[in-house]
């Protein structure tokens, strides 16, 4: 039960500590992007190596946040939330050091593991810490706040670090911050009660491991490796995939209950979840490398360039769910990915000779406006009609989709960009954003009664993070 008499000092520490735990891992995700061409330079990667640098983290975050999610379960929130963190904080301190594209895709890779295991926990605990009602609100509205621009503020904080100091410091910066936490949470933050419950390590291994073999199949295509070891590769991890169905059906507690996708609404909306980031994570990954590498701009001011989606983002994860309610959530979809495509058509014809402010900032405009239009009213899709029992496991999948549409998305755009160039990827960007609307325009129909079932889903998606992607996230509980 939450501690309805806890101080409101505890309280406010205890959600200072939830909420930079979630701004950490959400960080992470992007404040290397504005670091990547002198991250590129000092390690020497590959162009083709680079997206690693990316996928790494969304790979292994992406592929155990359903893991990581049973393991509250069974072990307890709060121990997971710390033990993740401390993965993650000294991976972050060993990744600044790296002096090898190997030392430091290694180490990416168990932040996003760490980031795995702490993220699903923070909102069980700010049920734990405060009481139904106003409180809890008013807790749940500064995480949405921080979840919803997080990832495009470490954009900003990247470039940053990078231009002060280094960009050693996009990771180094986690550290005493994360010791900060570690130190903070046993003492204010409660652990709830255990749920109880067996771990899919075999699901987890399937899943993480066939995600793996397809985003390496998109690296071996941008190497322009052999096509038969390309098919291959991609063919083991397609198999690997289908496992992980066939073991999933048979699993009294799935990792990821396939009964949640026979809805075709909500399987439409969990498909254009991990096409939307897939798009978005593509565009931070390319416009940052356009910014240093052809307009000639420092990583600071890479970082600020990013300022305008920033805004209109988390302007919009306060707006959209009034619109939502007022509207509905297909129409805001459909906006939405029609931005999205248009904003994708128009920065695949910038050229160095227009400027910023002709061949940038426009488009930066529509992607805040249309991602911020997609991601509420997805989550709302998803979870209408989802019995309580489930509901944890559908945000689950929410946001396995999403970190999983990042890692595929920056793979398959950057093949792309590599096989015909930089504007080719932003047309095929467009080209997701496209199909994606297809999805949405066939599969996603407004409810019979879609006010009462609209009004249920934004009070329970005030609760858990939806990305994002680009990295607008929507909560729902």
């Amino acid at each position: 039960m939450p501690a309805t008499s806890r101080a409101p000092a505890r309280s406010a520490i205890a959600l200072a500590v939830i909420v930079t735990c979630q701004l950490m891992v959400v960080l992470d995700a992007t404040v290397v992007n504005i670091a990547l061409v002198p991250i590129q330079r000092s390690l020497h990667f590959t162009r083709a190596n680079l997206p690693w640098v990316i996928d790494a983290y969304s790979l292994a975050f992406g592929g155990l946040l359903l893991l990581g999610g049973r393991a509250g379960d069974v072990f307890g929130r709060r121990r997971m939330l710390t033990t993740g963190l401390t993965i993650f904080t000294l991976a972050s301190l060993l990744g600044g050091f790296a002096t090898s594209p190997t030392w430091l895709l290694a180490t990416r890779a168990v932040q996003g593991v760490g980031a795995a295991l702490a993220s699903p926990s923070t909102l069980s605990l700010i049920s734990a810490t405060f009481a139904e009602g106003p409180a809890r609100n008013r807790a749940l509205g500064i995480f949405t706040a921080v979840s919803a621009a997080g990832g495009s503020l470490g954009l900003v904080l990247g470039g940053a670090l990078t231009s002060w100091v280094s960009w050693r410091w996009v990771l180094f910066i986690n550290v005493p911050i994360g010791v900060a936490v570690l130190l903070l949470a046993p003492r204010f933050v409660p652990e709830p009660p255990r749920n109880g419950g067996r771990l899919d390590v075999a699901g987890a291994a399937l899943v993480t491991s066939g995600l793996a073999g397809v985003i390496y199949a998109f690296i071996r295509l941008a190497e322009r490796a052999g096509t038969q070891g390309t098919v291959a590769t991609f063919a083991g991890g397609a198999a690997l995939l289908a496992a992980f169905v066939v073991v999933e059906q048979h699993r009294a507690q799935p990792l990821m209950p396939l009964r949640l996708l026979r809805n075709r609404a909500r399987g439409a909306a969990y498909l254009d979840v991990l096409l939307v980031p897939a798009l978005m994570y593509g565009v931070f990954f390319f416009v940052s490398q356009y910014l240093e590498g052809d307009l000639g701009y420092s990583a600071l001011r890479t970082g600020l360039a990013f300022l305008p989606m920033t805004a209109i983002i988390f302007a919009s994860s306060r707006v959209t769910p009034r619109l939502v309610a007022r509207v509905g959530a297909r129409p805001m979809v459909l906006v939405g990915l029609v931005v999205l495509a248009g904003a994708s058509l128009w920065i695949s014809r910038a050229t160095p000779a227009q400027g910023y402010v002709v061949s940038i900032l426009g488009p930066m405009v529509l992607f805040g406006l249309g991602a911020g239009s997609c991601f509420l009213p997805l989550s709302v899709t998803i979870l209408a009609g989802v019995p309580r029992d489930d509901s944890g496991a559908a945000s689950g999948m929410l946001q396995t989709m999403q970190q999983t549409g990042a890692a595929l998305g920056v793979a398959a755009l950057s093949s792309v960009a590599i096989a015909h160039g930089r504007s080719d990827a932003f047309v095929a960007g467009a080209g997701i954003a496209a199909v994606a609307l297809l999805v949405a325009f066939v599969a996603i129909r407004p409810s019979r009664r879609a006010p009462q079932v609209r009004q249920d889903a934004l009070a329970e998606d005030r609760a858990v993070e939806i990305a994002e992607e680009s990295q607008a996230l929507a909560l729902v509980e």
